[in-house]
């Protein structure tokens, strides 16, 4: 099988010279029981070979960290690592700032490595933010080398109270064509304070795999938005697929530093990589998306 590798350049993210690719790997799938060792091992480095050199995961996705240290640490070089912190750390409690240098501490160990790139708060509310030496267990890991940046995950009154605090050097924050708010009210703020910016969800869930309302699955509130937005339109109009408006739409806002995509198949991943190498949508389909969203917002912010 003949491999295509992602041809857009890579991008300066935050204050310092760490560089990502623009399309990054969401690690929640492998950390099931779904795939299996092998599978989950073929994935890693078929992203990193392909240029797809940014990987995202967490304390919570299952064995999503160990899998990443069984099978890229001997590459460590060759990736920008991420993970969130903050919880399920054994005989600590949740959100202590003991809590949070013990769970560095075991990224640490199951990635098999010296070093993560960026750790973040994984979607906690202000109040935690709140508690006292939190922020500052988490910089001490940064001064003691164990992580070179930083972050927070989260959206709406809970990212805004975070970047107002000046001490995170990246974020990650749903941006798609059905949660747009960020684009107008985060980006601009991340981009003139050089904060990097991680796209979760870049794909919206996906709901037009739905005809009917999918009651009770993640992507409700999307499925919701994307009626209300007669979406289906604008994409029949373009000529494009679903998935292709959606990523390019993601990729190429302006502000996003990287875009991640979680999938557990090398055959999607491999379609994800050649979708970004077609570049920016045309502006016209970029604008239309971006009124349609404007006129029908009915208070929607950022899903979580």
């Amino acid at each position: 099988m003949h491999f295509i590798p992602l041809e857009t350049p890579k991008r300066r993210f935050g204050k310092g010279s760490m560089t990502v690719s623009p399309l990054g790997f969401g690690a929640g799938h492998i950390g099931g029981t779904q795939m299996t060792e092998q599978e989950a091992g073929t994935l890693l480095n078929r992203a990193v070979d392909l240029g797809v050199t940014f990987i995202d995961t967490a304390r919570g996705y299952g064995m999503s960290e160990e899998r990443i240290g069984r099978h890229l640490s001997y590459r460590r070089k060759d990736f920008v690592l991420a993970s969130k912190c903050g919880y399920s750390i054994p005989g600590y409690a949740d959100w202590s700032p003991e809590g949070i240098k013990a769970g560095v501490d075991m990224a640490l160990r199951l990635m098999r490595t010296d070093y993560l790139d960026i750790m973040l708060l994984h979607s906690c509310p202000r109040a935690t933010l709140d508690t006292p030496g939190l922020l500052d267990a988490l910089d001490e890991t940064v001064k003691a080398g164990k992580i070179l940046a930083m972050g927070y995950s989260g959206e709406n009154e809970d990212l805004d109270y975070a970047l107002s605090l000046g001490r995170f050097s990246v974020i990650e924050t749903s941006v798609n064509m059905f949660d747009q708010r960020g684009i107008a009210h985060v980006l601009p703020k991340t981009t003139k304070e050089n904060i990097g910016v991680i796209a979760k969800r870049p794909l919206g869930n996906a709901p037009w795999r739905y005809a009917e309302r999918p009651a009770g699955n993640y992507c409700e509130p999307y499925w919701e938005r994307m009626t209300a937005m007669e979406t289906h339109t604008i994409v029949q109009q373009s000529g494009l697929a679903w998935d292709e408006i959606a990523l390019r739409f993601t990729v190429f806002t302006e502000g996003v530093g990287t875009a991640i995509v979680g999938t557990s198949s090398t055959h999607n991943l491999q379609t994800n990589v050649e979708i970004v190498n077609k570049g920016a949508l045309p502006s016209d389909i970029v604008e239309h998306l971006r009124t349609t969203f404007r006129k029908h917002d009915a208070g929607w912010t950022g899903q979580v």
